[in-house]
């Protein structure tokens, strides 16, 4: 059966208000149903969020419930560290940790008996009490999703949902204004660009507009490439129909007629969502040429990315679209001016371009009410590493470091004391205490001597050691540096080589010095981003915990833990059973004794410093120093 293609705006209006109406009556329960919703981002996929999904369909069959009871998929709820997440409507329940076991119960005591299955229940941490409602959970308290919008809510797959939920609103009105006007709403938002540059959205797509080319491009950056970062996948994987909209937004404004999606081939469920919802667009007549009967055509395409961290660096990605090795290029002329085939080219990221049609939908001025002088709207983190509540967190801008770690994130696991958050990946560079009270925004984390980036966040306690942490970057960066320039293929080496000789303990003061020389010569001579943002985290940790790299340097000593080279493990002959389950665990038979006669004894030449001796004695007789 041929789909109905939707021709004129007045028909899409009409298509909005039909899918709206339907999205309300399946939320409120006016439709008769009882709906199931199921998280389908990565993160709940991976703890088999799909099992869940196919038992339920499978019971609702089985017990012939199939024109009572649907079943949907959603996107990133955010609050990865709890999921699988579940959601009842019209109720509006929501169910964590959900596992495969437990779906016979949801469907007979509460799709079917009408009853809350409690242990389900989120517990919040502080009072213990019971919460059913999302917007209840203290981790989403003082979010405001804008960039996220449907995520969590809506079938990805499915179009009309989209339609339902604000989709193609801003598209709208963007066709019934002057190319120009809709440059001057983005201008007047404040919108920066959120791959981590930080640069005016609305400044970019003018040096587009006022080159005269008969041909342009939009592409979209989704090669999202920092370490614990997952920003950009579940936006595609929750919503794909807001970024390809955003995209036609911003074609419409420049004057250009064809769109490029670079995503990680690593993301693979978000590269079909993406592609199904651009399939599917076409077929409604949406995307393509004369859309709504404009005169305004456009369409859009999707390429994989290449495998290197690089090529999120904005002329690289050009050339790996073009089909050469991903190398930065020299600028200028920027994409702007000679961009994509050497035509003016627009890059936004995937975050940037979701803001795009809510911020025609609201207005610019509207949109500039969130956030900070210089910085307009929301940021969506990734927040990971030593902190209770992982996940997704769009916050507006102007939010403390300290209500971010320590309200949305619940605060450090087990107590621990909180040293240093990482913000903007390999390029970015750690803040500690003293910058808890920050608000975030592109500048203020500048002035700290780090950087938004594309929104990683990662949290460090008392058992991190900080010069490992900058050594784990350069390795990193080392690893994915394209070698064009000098000052970053060599400079990024020696600067590893340095670090390992201080986690080592076999560096001097003097390699303290060269590190911060080496790291502003690397930083003044590199080509792109990469280059001259590699050496942050090792002046970030250098500037702020100086002490750890001189304990290291001078008394051979990390007291973290963690540089193997300077640790030990030893065996209190008074509080060693001579039972011999250390020496059974050793993997190098690096420890000696006789059982029931002898106390135990590591032979420090062998030792790999694994601490599998330790963590096998059950009497406490080890200690690492």
């Amino acid at each position: 059966m041929a789909v109905k293609k939707i021709k004129s705006v007045e028909e899409l209006e009409k298509k909005i208000s039909t899918c709206s109406s339907c999205l309300e009556k399946k939320f409120n329960g006016k439709d008769g149903k009882r709906h199931i919703v199921v998280c389908g981002g990565t993160g709940c996929l991976s703890s088999d969020s799909q099992g869940i999904i196919d038992k339920l369909n499978s019971l609702i069959k089985e017990k012939k419930l199939e024109d009572k009871i649907t079943v949907n998929v959603v996107g990133c709820f955010g609050f990865c560290s709890q999921g699988p997440f579940v959601k009842i409507f019209p109720e509006d329940r929501l169910y964590h940790a959900v596992k495969i076991s437990d779906c016979e119960r949801i469907i007979d005591e509460d799709i079917i008996g009408g009853k809350c299955i409690e242990d389900l229940l989120y517990e919040d941490p502080n009072t213990h009490q019971k919460v059913e409602k999302q917007e209840d959970i203290n981790f989403y308290k003082k979010q405001l999703r804008i960039a996220l919008h449907g995520c969590g809510t809506i079938n990805p797959e499915i179009i009309d949902e989209a339609l339902g939920y604000d989709a193609f609103k801003g598209l709208i009105k963007a066709l019934s204004m002057d190319r120009q006007k809709v440059i001057d709403e983005i201008l007047l938002s404040g919108l920066r660009g959120r791959g981590g540059g930080g640069f005016p959205t609305g400044r970019k797509w003018q040096f587009a507009y006022d080159q005269e080319n008969d041909t342009k491009y939009v592409v979209c950056n989704g090669d999202e490439g920092d370490p614990g970062a997952f920003m950009d996948r579940s936006i595609l994987e929750g919503n794909p129909v807001a970024v390809i909209e955003g995209m036609m937004i911003a074609g419409y404004a420049i004057g250009a007629q064809n769109g490029y999606f670079y995503v990680r081939a690593e993301y693979p469920v978000a590269v079909r969502r993406l592609s199904l919802a651009i399939k599917e667009l076409e077929e409604v007549g949406l995307l393509g040429d004369n859309i709504l009967g404009s005169g305004f055509s456009f369409r859009c395409h999707v390429r994989l990315g290449a495998g290197a961290f690089v090529c999120g660096e904005e002329t690289a990605l050009l050339n790996s679209i073009e089909g050469k090795r991903g190398m930065p290029r020299p600028r200028p002329p920027f994409p702007a001016v000679k961009g994509l085939w050497d035509k003016p080219t627009i890059i936004n990221n995937v975050e940037t371009l979701a803001n795009v049609p809510y911020i025609l939908r609201i207005g610019g001025a509207e949109f500039a009410k969130v956030g900070t002088d210089k910085s307009k709207g929301t940021k969506v983190f990734a927040l990971g590493g030593k902190v209770k509540n992982v996940g997704l967190v769009e916050v507006p801008m102007g939010t403390t470091l300290r209500e971010l770690i320590f309200d949305i994130g619940g605060g450090i696991p087990n107590d621990k004391r909180f040293q240093a958050i990482q913000t903007g990946g390999p390029s970015g560079g750690c803040l500690t205490m003293n910058e808890l009270d920050t608000p975030i925004d592109f500048d203020n984390l500048i002035a700290k001597g780090s950087m938004m980036g594309s929104g990683g966040a990662i949290v460090m306690d008392e058992d991190n050691c900080m010069v490992d942490v900058a050594k784990f970057y350069l390795e990193f960066i080392c690893d994915e540096s394209c070698g064009k320039c000098s000052q970053c293929r060599i400079g990024t080496k020696r600067l590893l080589e340095i670090l390992t000789k201080v986690t080592d303990g076999k560096a001097t003061m003097e390699d303290l010095d060269k590190l911060e020389q080496l790291s502003e010569s690397i930083q003044v001579g590199s080509l792109c981003g990469l280059g001259q943002t590699a050496p942050n985290p090792v002046l970030s940790t250098l500037s702020k915990f100086r002490d750890v790299y001189e304990r290291h340097v001078i008394d051979k000593k990390c007291d973290a833990g963690i540089c193997k080279n300077l640790i030990s493990f030893t065996i209190d002959p008074e509080k060693c059973k001579k039972c011999s389950l250390c020496s059974r665990n050793c993997p190098v038979n690096a420890i000696s004794g006789t059982v029931g006669k002898t106390p135990f004894v590591i032979d420090q030449s062998k030792c790999i410093k694994c601490g599998s001796c330790l963590s096998s004695c059950k009497f406490g007789a080890i200690s690492k120093k």
